[in-house]
């Protein structure tokens, strides 16, 4: 397994795609039953420190801990649609992974649209392509969808694959799951992709461009640099990018305020609410860069979430940021443990550590098993 990191701390990829992965849904999770949250009510249930552990939320059913959101169950079909790309791309020899994770998020779309699993025929929608992770019956269950990702998806269904969202809206739908993209090392062209899924279904050139720039930082960060490389990265990136203007302003704003001074609650909310795209990663960004140590983790996330925003996006944000920074290892243990779906999230970055780190194997092993099944086509077909 490769190490990127020179120093005397040894993170392996997939420590890092885990904690990617389970840091941001820790984070969405604590975000989730305070979202809309005046800050009177979060110290009257919290203390004046804010969230530091998971409260009951509901959704389709009664309250409980530790719930994640839609936030979480669309990072997951990102991460599946870009594993689907790549297995695409190589046993056909060519790809658009765009394309492909639109497909994902179409099968994400029937999680909010049915209560369980559907059986399909080999003529109906996915046929026997369906791949393992929609057949979850855990994410079939809505959990505060954003208005914007389930109209644009709904509008594109069957066609529509080439053009960005009709709409204006730069809602933090498109960044809240792009952290995958900065992880897949494998992919050509990852930041552009970002961009281009994040039009998917958010029409507005910022909200583009915040999902690109955050998946710069998770990619320097996976590479093993430092939280201050990545903001530095993205506002490089950013640079050569038309309408680039709000994005660069709300990082540099969030790089700015971690140099100022103490971290506050209000210094967090100076930064917006967290519902438009750049204000949801210059929030998530500002978190980490306060709290960038390694036993900060549980600090980062409580200041992330405990405004009167957007809390579940900008927890999540934050800590895909600080997860792939120190690894799974550095999360706080006990959130580990209560976290709905933990069992699906830590197959999902298992299998994509293989794609990152084995393109190959996905390809040796593709092979009828004494069942009778394809084992990683089964679950990742290329198509």
């Amino acid at each position: 397994m490769k190490e990127r990191r020179e120093d005397c701390v040894r993170i392996t990829d997939q420590d890092r795609i885990r904690g990617c992965l389970l840091g941001g849904a820790i984070g969405d999770a604590l975000g989730a039953p305070v979202e809309f949250w005046s800050r009177a009510q979060i110290e009257a249930q919290c203390g004046p420190g804010g969230v530091q552990d998971y409260l009951p939320v509901a959704f389709d059913g009664p309250p409980q801990k530790g719930l994640i959101t839609d936030d979480t169950q669309m990072t997951l079909f990102t991460c599946e649609g870009l594993m689907r790309a790549h297995m695409r791309g190589m046993t056909r020899g060519m790809c658009h992974p765009a394309g492909v994770v639109h497909y994902a998020y179409q099968r994400w779309l029937e999680t909010q649209e049915f209560d369980a699993p559907r059986r399909f025929g080999p003529d109906d929608y996915g046929g026997d392509n369906r791949g393992w992770l929609v057949e979850e019956p855990w994410l079939y269950s809505r959990r505060a969808p954003g208005k914007t990702c389930l109209t644009a998806l709904q509008a594109s269904r069957g066609g529509g694959f080439d053009s960005a969202a009709d709409n204006d809206s730069k809602g933090c739908g498109g960044v809240m799951r792009s952290a995958p993209f900065g992880l897949y090392c494998e992919l050509s062209d990852a930041v552009g992709t970002a961009v281009e899924c994040a039009g998917i279904t958010h029409g507005h050139r910022t909200g583009q461009l915040a999902s690109g720039a955050f998946a710069r930082m998770i990619q320097v960060l996976f590479e093993g640099r430092s939280l201050d490389a990545a903001v530095e990265a993205a506002l490089e990136w950013l640079e050569d990018q038309d309408g680039k203007d709000e994005t660069v302003h709300a990082l540099r704003a969030a790089a700015r305020a971690a140099q100022a001074g103490p971290p506050t609650w209000q210094t967090v909310e100076s930064l917006g609410g967290g519902w438009i795209a750049e204000e949801a990663l210059a929030i998530g960004a500002y978190c980490a860069l306060v709290h960038q140590e390694e036993g900060e983790l549980r600090a980062a996330l409580s200041l992330a979430v405990s405004h009167t925003g957007d809390s579940d996006s900008t927890g999540s944000i934050c800590g895909n940021l600080l997860g792939t920074l120190h690894g799974v290892d550095a999360l706080p243990q006990d959130l580990l443990a209560e976290l709905e779906g933990r069992e699906t999230i830590e197959r999902v970055a298992s299998d994509m550590t293989v794609f990152v780190e084995e393109p190959c194997r996905v390809i040796d092993e593709d092979r009828v098993d004494s069942d009778g099944r394809r084992t990683w086509w089964d679950r990742y077909p290329g198509c």
